[in-house]
C-alpha cells in the first residue's frame, strides 16, 4: 500500500481502521463467499471523514474500493492487497424526512429495508425493492442503479433520487443535495454518479423521492399455457388494471419445478406442469376497488385463455410465501451448484427464442447442462442461471459467449440490472458503441486522473 495506516486513524480513530483477520473475516461476493484480500479497511463516519480519507490516498496515490452492502453479483467490491476498502457501513442516519415535499434525506450506508420502514412510518413509501432488501445499501443502490420487482409501475433507482453528495478521487466534496422535482439550472451532476459503480466517486448521501402509499396489494400467482400467452397477459393485465400494475415477475418452468418439486422447499401452489408461472400484483389505494378491479382482470385472462391457473393471495402470509418462491436465490444457487448467473436484457418477443437456442447449444455442448430461468418480463430483464457440472474459469467463459454474444443482434444488455464490475468488462463492447465507451473513458480521465477509485472496474 502507498499510504501509512496511521495517518488513517488519526482522521476515523483507530477502532474505524481494520486489518489482518478483521479484514480478511469478511467476504466481497456473497455467493461465493471470497475472503476480503484488501490491505485494511477504513470505516468512516460522515462525509467529511470519507473526504479526509480521500485527499489523503490522493496524496499518495493509493487506490481504494468503496463497500456498502456487498450484495452484489458482478464483483464489483473485489479489492487487492494493495487497495484500501472505504466501507459505508458507519454512513446509515435517515437524516430529515420532509412529508410534505415527500422526500427522505439518507446517508449512503442506510439499508434499503430500513429506508423502507422510515417512508411507512410518516405514511409514505420509498418504492424500490428487490430481495436483498435487508442487506443491500442504498449506497450500492444508487452506484449500481438497482432495479428490482416495481421497475414495470417506479423505475429504476435512477428515478428514485433527486439530489445526493459524493466524494471526488481528490477529496472534493460535490454537494447536489436538490429536493425538488425540478430543477434546470444547468448539468444534472446526480446522473454522473448513478450508476457508475463507485468508479467516479463515492456517494455519501442522497435525497431520495418518496411516493404515496398502495396501502392495497393484490397478488395472485398464475400459470400461462405458453409464451405467446404470457406476452399477451403482460398487456392485458396493464390495461385492465390502469396503471396500478406494480410487478410482473416471470418464472420458467424450470425455476417454479427447482424450487418447489425438486428441491422440495417450497409447496407448490399451482400444479408444477405448465411452462410459465407469473406473479403479478397490483397496487392501489381503494381496498374493495382495487380487489374487484384485480379479480375482473384475471377472470377475463381466464376466459381468454391468457392463464390456465391462478392462486390469489388472501393475507399477508400467503402473499409472502408466494413471493418466497421467486425471492429464494439462495435455494436456486443451491440446487444449481455449481451455477454461473447472468443478468440481461433484451426485447420481450425475442425472449422465448433466445432462451430455447441457448438451452439448445448449452446441452450440445454439454449434454447435462441445466438452464433455469426467471425474472422481470415487464421490464425486459432475464435472469438466467446455468449448471454445466464444472465451474472451471474456461468452461465460464464458453457459457458467456453463448449467453451474451446473441444479444448484439438483438440490441440487448449484458447487463440489465447488476451493473458490469470485472465479471462483464469484456463484454461491454457487445452492447455499447466505441463512441460510448469512449466518451465513458473520458470521463473517468477527467473526473479520476489517477485511476484511484474502483480500479479496474467498467472500464
Amino acid at each position: 500500500m502507498q499510504i501509512t495506516l496511521e495517518a488513517l486513524r488519526a482522521i476515523v480513530g483507530p477502532a474505524h481502521v481494520l486489518t489482518g483477520d478483521d479484514v480478511h473475516g469478511r467476504r466481497v461476493d456473497w455467493m461465493t463467499g471470497a475472503p476480503c484480500q484488501a490491505g485494511a479497511i477504513i470505516r468512516p463516519a460522515d462525509t467529511e471523514q470519507v473526504a479526509a480519507v480521500m485527499r489523503a490516498c490522493y496524496e499518495v496515490q493509493q487506490p481504494v474500493v468503496t463497500h456498502g452492502g456487498l450484495t452484489g453479483l458482478v464483483h464489483g467490491a473485489e479489492a487487492s492487497p494493495d487497495e484500501l476498502v472505504i466501507s459505508l457501513e458507519r454512513l446509515t442516519a435517515i437524516e430529515e424526512i420532509d412529508q410534505i415535499g415527500g422526500t427522505l434525506t439518507v446517508q449512503a450506508g442506510a439499508p434499503l429495508q430500513r429506508v423502507q420502514e422510515a417512508a411507512r412510518e410518516v405514511g409514505l413509501q420509498f418504492p424500490l425493492d428487490l430481495g436483498a432488501r435487508g442487506s443491500c445499501t442504498i449506497g450500492g443502490n444508487i452506484a449500481t442503479n438497482a432495479g428490482g420487482v416495481r421497475v414495470i409501475r417506479y423505475g429504476m433507482m435512477r428515478q428514485q433520487v433527486l439530489g445526493l453528495e459524493a466524494v471526488m478521487a481528490d477529496g472534493r466534496v460535490v454537494s447536489s443535495m436538490n429536493r425538488m422535482l425540478k430543477n434546470n439550472a444547468g448539468f444534472d451532476l446526480k446522473q454522473l454518479f448513478i450508476g457508475s459503480e463507485g468508479t467516479l466517486g463515492i456517494v455519501t448521501r442522497a435525497v431520495l423521492r418518496l411516493q404515496p402509499p398502495t396501502p392495497s396489494e393484490q397478488t395472485a400467482m398464475v400459470a400461462c399455457p405458453s409464451f405467446e400467452a404470457l406476452t399477451g397477459l403482460l398487456s392485458h393485465m396493464g390495461k385492465a388494471l390502469g396503471g396500478s400494475l406494480g410487478a410482473f415477475e416471470v418464472m420458467w418452468q424450470n425455476y417454479y419445478r427447482l424450487l418447489t418439486e425438486t428441491m422440495g422447499r417450497h409447496t407448490p401452489p399451482i400444479a408444477t406442469e405448465h411452462p410459465f408461472y407469473v406473479i403479478i400484483e397490483s397496487l392501489g389505494s381503494d381496498a374493495e376497488r382495487n380487489a374487484s378491479q384485480f379479480s375482473e382482470a384475471l377472470e377475463s385472462a381466464l376466459e381468454s385463455e391468457l392463464i390456465v391457473d391462478a392462486v390469489i393471495a388472501q393475507s399477508h402470509a400467503q402473499r409472502d410465501g408466494l413471493w418466497a418462491i421467486r425471492e429464494d436465490i439462495e435455494g436456486l444457487v443451491k440446487g444449481m451448484s455449481p451455477v454461473f448467473t447472468f443478468d440481461v436484457s433484451l426485447p420481450i418477443a425475442d425472449m422465448q427464442r433466445y432462451t430455447l437456442a441457448l438451452e439448445t447449444q448449452l446441452t450440445q455442448r454439454w449434454p447435462e447442462a441445466r438452464l433455469v430461468v426467471f425474472g422481470h418480463l415487464g421490464d425486459g430483464n432475464l435472469h438466467i442461471s446455468v449448471s454445466t457440472g464444472n465451474d472451471a474459469i474456461e468452461i465460464r467463459r464458453e457459457v458467456e459467449a453463448m449467453v451474451y454474444e446473441p444479444l448484439t443482434a438483438l440490441g440487448g444488455s449484458v447487463s440489465a440490472e447488476h451493473g458490469i464490475g470485472l465479471e462483464k468488462r469484456p463484454w461491454l463492447s457487445t452492447c455499447r458503441a466505441s463512441a460510448e465507451i469512449e466518451l465513458m473513458q473520458t470521463l473517468k480521465q477527467a473526473l479520476d486522473p489517477l485511476n484511484l477509485l474502483n480500479r479496474g472496474k467498467v472500464l
